[in-house]
């Protein structure tokens, strides 16, 4: 898979930035309102989420109807952004990516890992959400010290979030226009209705909720109603063109028979669809199947489990015995499995929380309990014990490890915590499982590697079976 290959003729990529001063200032909310009302006027949007995260590309991939796609400077590095962003947004009318935590946060002092850093890489402009609250005149003073911070970072516009009312608002935008050179693209009265349920991590993922359908409705309805998108829409394209990638995620059109099970329901629902199409890429087809719901195993060569939110419904899960029992005797037979983070707690013999204590597959010796305090949250650096190769990805749990047997490690840890702040990646014969997310622009080996561990079996039972 080759991120540096790049076709000759370039593209326009109308585009633009949502970000922030700050976390919770709104601009998923306006992001999401943003991406159903354009795609409600037939245009085809393209969203983007800056750094890992799965939840809120969840909601954005609903609300734009096309597939959200990550970019991290930390996993993909520059040309790894860039060829992504250049393959997903070729055919789509305009392309609309959401920052995380305020425009110039990063994980480094000199901003390297900063919204404001991907704008540069990206040459995009930037719609500033500011949220309003308990705040008149200052608001010319902080957008002008984010225009000015890094001036190189194009901030377009503005969109005034939880504006109490007309007086309010008629304060806030004489501020703006005597003060600061910026333009105002409305202002969203403060209303219950634009916010979106939470739990520990974040949103509630959308898989769980069918009802969520309406609350993006909404939130569109209310966007649309005072932000001016038609001026969005024209600063879209006010921006240089670029260079589409000739890196491609489609699969090959010969298949290896190589079928390899995820896990994607209301308790796993964590993946980044490039590991999907990296697997495809080999010729592989995956096959879904559903925790919850499943009584057996589908025929499958090899299972992919991703995170999600497991602790929510261990009853669900201890009472499909019969799947779980299919699970831990497919382990024991030498299936290759690779588990993150919820995958590690559901292949453990048990989930222990709120006073409760529940049955899992029991494939791993081990067992997880949740935990009030947040155990790991960041970025992640692994080397790989076999080749000494760098993997980068990133962590986020609130659950540990207890009652760990005698196993092997397939990391070491750089940087992040894992399981015990110097490994991670339980290795139990064929499974790896581990607490650290991976991309596969951050570990271009994780499928190549993955499938020839599947081979490899399958070549082992054909013999046994000969």
């Amino acid at each position: 898979m080759s991120l540096n290959m790049f076709f000759n003729n370039n593209f326009s990529a109308p585009r633009i930035v949502i970000s922030a001063p700050h976390g919770r200032s709104g601009k998923t909310t306006v992001s999401i309102g943003l991406s159903a009302a354009l795609s409600r006027r037939g245009l085809k949007v393209q969203p983007f989420k800056k750094g890992p995260d799965y939840i809120d590309t969840g909601w954005l991939t609903t609300a734009s109807k096309n597939q959200c796609r990550n970019l991290d400077l930390f996993l993909m590095e520059e040309k790894g952004v860039k060829s992504l962003f250049g393959m997903a947004s070729q055919d789509a009318d305009i392309s609309i990516i959401e920052g995380n935590t305020g425009l110039y946060d990063s994980i480094d002092i000199e901003g390297k890992n900063s919204t404001a850093n991907l704008v540069r890489v990206l040459d995009a402009p930037v719609i500033l959400v500011v949220d309003t609250a308990m705040m008149t005149r200052s608001i010319a003073a902080l957008i002008n010290g984010y225009v000015n911070f890094e001036p190189d970072i194009n901030i377009t516009a503005v969109i005034l979030n939880n504006v109490s009312g007309q007086r309010h608002e008629a304060k806030l935008r004489a501020a703006i226009e005597k003060y600061s050179n910026v333009e105002i693209l409305g202002c969203i009265p403060r209303n219950p209705l634009l916010n979106i349920p939470e739990r520990h991590l974040g949103l509630i993922p959308q898989i769980e909720k069918s009802e969520f359908i309406p609350a993006i409705e909404k939130i569109s309805s209310i966007v649309e109603a005072n932000v001016n998108i038609d001026r969005i829409i024209e600063i879209s394209k006010n921006v240089s063109s670029i260079q589409p990638s000739a890196f491609s995620l489609q699969p090959p059109t010969s298949k290896s028979g190589i079928k390899i099970g995820v896990v994607m329901d209301r308790a796993f629902s964590f993946y980044y669809p490039e590991n999907f199409e990296a697997l495809k890429n080999t010729g592989a087809e995956i096959v879904f199947f559903n925790a919850l719901e499943y009584r057996f195993l589908p025929d499958v060569d090899a299972l992919y489990i991703g995170g999600g939110f497991p602790e929510m419904f261990t009853d669900e899960l201890e009472s499909n015995e019969s799947l779980r029992r299919d699970i831990k005797n497919a382990v024991e037979d030498g299936m290759p499995v690779y588990a993150e983070c919820g995958g590690l707690m559901y292949l453990s013999r048990s989930i222990s929380w709120n006073g409760k204590t529940r049955e899992m597959v029991g494939a791993i010796p081990c067992d997880t309990e949740m935990t009030r305090r947040l155990q790991a949250h960041g970025y992640v650096i692994l080397q790989d014990k076999n080749n000494g190769s760098e993997i980068r990805g990133h962590e986020f749990h609130y659950s540990r490890v207890r009652n760990l047997g005698n196993v092997s490690f397939l990391y070491n840890v750089i940087r992040g915590k894992g399981i015990d702040g110097r490994h991670d990646g339980i290795v139990y014969k064929n499974v790896i499982a581990s607490y650290s997310h991976i991309h596969t622009m951050g570990a271009q080996q994780w499928a190549e590697n993955f499938i020839k561990t599947i081979g490899n079996r399958q070549m082992y039972k054909y013999k046994i079976a000969v």
